[in-house]
């Protein structure tokens, strides 16, 4: 809790909580104080929402309204998750609805120019009005509980700066039917207004399908007519852009709503990570601060960030994470990723800031003399194979039936012998080539092998900005993948090449017996 700032004698502030109500700045209509600061915390019955409107407003302006200033909060005031807003001058805000049964408003004067202040007043239960957030929740009045008769309710939607189309999707919708929806309805328009194109009007039973506007604004339209209802609905809506984005490129980052500052509470953002078939995703975690874990579980139960295999949150759960922690990358194991965040109604923190890679799948082996890379030619359908390449360009790949195939000699193709963990091995680059046009773009793996054991590995060591990964990734649990296992020719001839070598050895070592006899004999 903070202290209220008043001067002796002027009352300023207090908790809210009567159905409905008035309050205003100090003083009004006359000018209100000087360094004063006031909280006004509205609290109705839990399963209530609060609307909030203005019918006079008058505060000194500045552009940032970093003098005087009015914040209003969806929830309990301090906590930046919760701001809908920041207001001064003479521009009254707009009418809010929360989001839930707690809203709180703050107001602060500075030590010069006082003006008339404001008047505003609430009610509960009240349905409709200007809804501003990145993402939030409708449900019609008395939801779950059967609706009122003679209803109507608008919900404008917009506003939050973001100016992107937003996303609206029904969990729940049972109301009274009819040919044409003219008895109960909800009406969907795209824009701020009755005269903005209409998107679909529904009623019975049937859920009303995803709908997305054009614009940034949205209108909701509720009516019940007098006599038969139903349960109601229940909705919620995210702007697309910061909150809801898809990517198709080979790599790329995002980050949380606002990121570096503080993300909105009541959230649920997908980030969805669609590469060509064959990819993996492999996410680097730059930075992530998520509100904490729960005290009484130690799971993340407030603020999470899931992924999910396979593009939809039906997917196997790669994991969950929250709080401040510095995470290892993550890698699917299909070419589609999915991240999903949640927030709740309170604390919110930095976020998250994520970077990905499309990972090619390929099979890397060797014996004592040469490497075999092998990958699947699906993988990589729109290049070359000259675009594939061991140490030098004139070390490109083959296709051989479904598959990029290089199969190269240790003495060939920028290959070098180093110590590494007091163990000699066999090292180079495998370049794949995706640049187009002027944009170069070469993701590097170094590939070694440790020819006594004949184990090979690939590591990531350019493909997202190199600046930002802290150490090479290695890439084995993202070498299995859905292709031919080499086949038994090549295996055998591996095994060959190991037999040479052995009888190559044997032979030297018979001639030196030979060449010391003969020495000795003479």
């Amino acid at each position: 809790s903070h202290p209220l700032l008043c001067p002796p004698g002027i009352k300023c502030g207090g908790v809210l909580s009567a159905p409905s109500g008035n309050f205003s700045s100090p003083n009004f209509p006359g000018l209100y104080p000087y360094e004063t600061e006031c909280t006004w915390l509205i609290v109705v019955a839990e399963g209530s929402s609060v609307l909030l409107s203005f019918s006079h407003f008058e505060l000194e302006y500045h552009d940032t309204c970093a003098y005087d200033y009015l914040q209003v909060y969806n929830g309990a005031a301090r906590d930046r998750g919760n701001l809908l807003g920041t207001f001064c001058g003479h521009s009254p805000p707009p009418p809010f609805s929360s989001a839930w049964h707690v809203m709180a408003v703050v107001f602060r004067s500075d030590r010069h120019v006082a003006k008339h202040g404001f008047a505003a007043a609430y009610k509960k239960d009240a349905c409709g009005g200007q809804l501003s957030g990145l993402s939030g929740e409708i449900t019609s009045p008395r939801y779950p509980e059967s609706y009122p008769n003679d209803a109507e309710c608008r919900w404008s939607i917009g506003g939050a700066g973001g100016g992107g189309p937003l996303t609206l999707v029904f969990a729940d919708f049972q109301m009274e039917g009819g040919q044409g929806c003219g008895f109960d309805y909800v009406a969907l328009f795209d824009g701020p207004s009755v005269t903005a194109p209409r998107l679909g009007r529904y009623c019975g039973s049937a859920r009303p399908p995803r709908t997305v506007s054009s614009t940034p604004h949205l209108l909701i339209i509720f009516k019940s007519d007098f006599n038969i209802g139903g349960r109601g609905f229940k909705a919620h809506f995210y702007s697309a852009g910061e909150c809801q984005e898809v990517f198709t490129t080979i790599k790329g980052n995002f980050s949380s709503p606002q990121y570096p500052n503080f993300y909105p509470n009541n959230l649920k953002c997908q980030w969805s990570i669609q590469l060509p078939p064959g990819y993996r995703v492999k996410v680097f975690f730059l930075d992530m601060e998520l509100e904490g874990r729960s005290s009484l579980t130690g799971g993340c139960d407030y603020d999470h960030l899931s992924a999910f295999d396979g593009g939809t949150e039906n997917g196997s759960l790669l994991g969950q994470w929250c709080g401040r922690e510095s995470l290892a990358p993550v890698t699917s194991h299909s070419n589609r990723l999915l991240l999903v965040l949640h927030t709740d109604r309170n604390t919110a923190k930095r976020g998250f800031s994520i970077s990905y890679v499309g990972v090619v799948p390929m099979n890397v082996s060797c014996t004592r003399t040469d490497f075999h890379i092998q990958i699947p030619i699906q993988s990589l359908a729109q290049l070359e194979r000259n675009r594939i390449y061991l140490g030098t360009p004139s070390c490109a790949a083959q296709v051989v039936g479904r598959n990029f195939k290089i199969h190269t000699r240790f003495d060939t193709c920028g290959t070098e012998s180093q110590r590494r963990n007091n163990t000699s091995v066999i090292v180079s680059t495998l370049y794949i080539d995706f640049s187009v046009g002027d944009q170069e773009d070469v993701h590097q793996y170094e590939v070694q092998c440790e020819p006594k054991r004949k184990e090979a590995s690939v590591t990531l060591i350019a493909g997202p900005d190199p600046s930002r990964l802290s150490q090479a990734e290695n890439l084995v649990d993202a070498q299995q993948w859905e292709g031919e296992a080499m086949d038994a020719r090549e295996i055998k001839s591996q095994d060959t090449s190991d037999i040479v070598f052995i009888s190559i050895c044997i032979l030297a070592g018979l001639l030196m017996v030979i060449a010391v006899v003969g020495l000795v004999l003479l």
